[in-house]
Parts: structure tokens; C-alpha cells; sequence
């Protein structure tokens, strides 16, 4: 029997996968509210509910639904964007959840909204069965909106779902397969193909892989649009405590860091549109130099290259091998140990 989960498991998509790490990421397997994934990310089509969770917290595209794409083009060619929940009145396109709006997608609405309407639906969440999921979403929303208090305004509006409007026209979950479709000469004979293995075996399509999440690509469109435009986003920061090692760069899974060495010069160039926020960097940094912080950045700056740092490594000076934390002097484990043991002793 097939699983007509509407989840799918990229599993070359997930930072795991893409570059293995002393402590995994298990942001899907714990968010989860109804513990339908298991650890080697297989979906429980009994348990899960669809809410979006995890596709919300992975940082990668782990996790998509199968209706992303629709939504995408949706969002991007409506004249308004309405979106209603499956608990809402059915006045729009229904997504699964508000779980499944992550902070990129947030931003997109937002900059939409600059243009056109752009409004969502819910039932009463409070009596729902995925309210973790709605309610982090929503956490995220209020982040982005003290970062940009001004952004052009999204209407959220509780219309629980009710017999009588039943009728109301709109794009609901029945009718999603009518939204007009891209024009056949536009797509390749691989998305035709894979349209049709799709169709036949599903779940298939989990073997696709693509470095950057389409949430994030479909929010850099939209900047591509208004250059000038500049909006909040977490961008990486390095502060006076660098020892200039590079390891950041070395574990960042998206390539986003990287580091250039001219003799004993290190310098690490950082590119924001490709930077997940997965913390490895920040979790692996020993001085702790590396922070996440808010940046106005625009189209430019977001998809450019940044010149983040340059320095020289230090080394022991009892040694000469590098050091990789801000002792003084400067020495490594081994002989600051060797030193402690003979004062010790003495």
C-alpha cells in the first residue's frame, strides 16, 4: 500500500546528508508534535498530521510538502493571496497548516503585501490538534515583525469553517490540481519525466536535491524585484575573539563560508543567500566569536559575496602549533598542561 503522505524526506537535501557532523541535526525528529518521525526520518502516514513543522524547522528543505510548488506559483501570480488553513473557511489556497510558514516564507508575504492583498484564514487554533505547530509559526512571525515594525501589513483573520460556506468560491485543497499549471514549453523533459515517475511511484521525487531552499529562493525573487528594498535577516557576525582558525568555514555544510589563505593570511568570505542558520558555525567556534544578528540587507548585499573576516592564526609559543582559543600567551593544551604540571610539582 502506498503512503499518501503529503510529507516528503529529501534525504540529500538534509545537512546530515550533505555533510555528516559529530552531533546531527534532529530539528524534525523533535518538533515534531506527534512523534511521527523516527530516527532514520521515515514519516508514520498514521501519525502525521501534516501540520508542517518539519518543514518548517529544518534549514535545508529536509522536509517539503507535496503541494510547495503549487503554493510557490500561487504566491507569486495571484493578484491577491489568500490562504486558508484546513480548518478555515475554504476562501482560498489551503496549505496545511501555518506550521508550515518559516521565516523566509514570513518575509515573502511580507514584501508581497507591498503590492497586494495579501490575507490567511485560520479556524480556531486554540481547539485544533496541530496548535504546537501554528503557534511556532506564529512565534516566528512576531520575531520578524519587531525586527521590521513597519513592514506593509498581512491580515491574519480566524473564520472557522461553517456549512453554509461551503459553496464560497476559492482554491481549496480539492481544487489545487486546478490551478493553472506552467506552460508545458517551459518545462524540460527532466521535470516532465519526473512529473510522471511521480505520478506512478510517489515519494520518489525525495531522491531530488538543490543547495538552497525554495522558500529562500522564492524570497530572493521577490527582492530581485525592488533592489532596494532592504529587509531584516540573521546574518553571520565575527567578533575581536577570532583566533582565525577556519574550521567555521570547514564544517559549514552550505558552503556558505569559505575560507582563502595567502601565506599566513586567513580570510573568510561569508554569502548570506546561501546560509541556512544551521548554528553549526557558532556551535563550533571554542572563543566563541561567531553570533547571529539581525542586518538590513537588500537583493545585492543578500545574494552577494561578504568579506567577513581576514587575520593570521596564532601559535604555541612554546611549540608552534596552532592555537585555537585566546589563552596569553598564546599555547596549546598540551603545553599549557606540560607548564601547569611543573608548577604543580614544584
Amino acid at each position: 500500500m502506498l503512503n499518501t503522505c503529503q510529507m516528503i524526506y529529501h534525504h540529500k537535501n538534509c545537512l546530515n546528508t550533505k555533510k555528516p557532523y559529530a552531533k546531527p541535526c534532529r530539528l524534525c525528529i523533535e518538533g515534531c508534535p506527534h512523534q511521527a518521525i523516527s530516527e532514520y526520518r521515515e514519516i508514520d502516514a498514521k501519525k502525521c498530521t501534516e501540520c508542517g513543522v518539519c518543514m518548517a524547522v529544518c534549514p535545508s528543505d529536509g522536509f517539503v510538502d507535496r503541494s510547495t510548488d503549487l503554493l510557490h506559483t500561487y504566491i507569486e501570480e495571484g493578484e491577491e493571496i489568500t490562504l486558508n488553513c484546513p480548518q478555515a473557511a475554504p476562501l482560498g489556497f489551503e496549505i496545511p497548516c501555518l506550521g508550515i510558514i518559516d521565516g523566509d516564507l514570513w518575509l515573502t508575504l511580507m514584501h508581497a503585501a507591498k503590492e497586494k492583498k495579501v490575507i490567511i484564514h485560520t479556524g480556531k487554533c486554540a481547539e485544533c490538534p496541530d496548535k504546537r505547530a501554528c503557534a511556532l509559526s506564529v512565534k516566528s512571525f512576531k520575531a520578524i515583525h519587531e525586527d521590521w515594525p513597519d513592514h506593509p501589513p498581512i491580515v491574519i483573520q480566524v473564520s472557522p469553517d461553517q456549512p453554509e460556506e461551503a459553496e464560497t468560491p476559492g482554491i481549496g485543497q480539492k481544487s489545487r490540481a486546478a490551478l493553472p499549471k506552467k506552460p508545458a514549453e517551459k518545462r524540460g523533459w527532466k521535470q516532465k519525466g519526473w512529473e510522471k515517475l511521480e505520478s506512478i511511484l510517489p515519494g520518489l521525487t525525495a531522491d531530488e536535491a538543490y543547495p538552497i531552499p525554495r522558500t529562500r529562493q522564492l524570497l530572493v525573487r521577490r527582492m530581485e524585484g525592488s533592489p532596494q528594498d532592504k529587509i531584516p535577516i540573521p546574518a553571520l557576525q565575527v567578533g575581536n575573539k577570532c583566533t582565525n582558525c577556519g574550521v567555521c568555514a570547514a564544517i559549514c555544510p552550505q558552503t556558505a563560508l569559505a575560507k582563502r589563505e595567502n601565506g599566513e593570511e586567513l580570510t573568510l568570505i561569508y554569502e548570506p543567500y546561501k546560509c541556512v542558520r544551521c548554528q553549526r558555525c557558532v556551535n563550533i567556534c571554542n572563543p566563541k566569536a561567531l553570533e547571529f544578528v539581525q542586518k538590513q540587507l537588500s537583493h545585492r548585499h543578500y545574494t552577494g559575496k561578504i568579506l567577513l573576516h581576514k587575520g593570521s592564526p596564532k601559535h604555541c609559543t612554546r611549540c608552534g602549533k596552532q592555537v585555537f582559543d585566546n589563552s596569553e600567551p598564546p599555547m596549546c593544551v598540551a603545553c599549557a598542561s606540560s607548564s601547569s604540571d611543573s608548577i604543580f610539582n614544584s
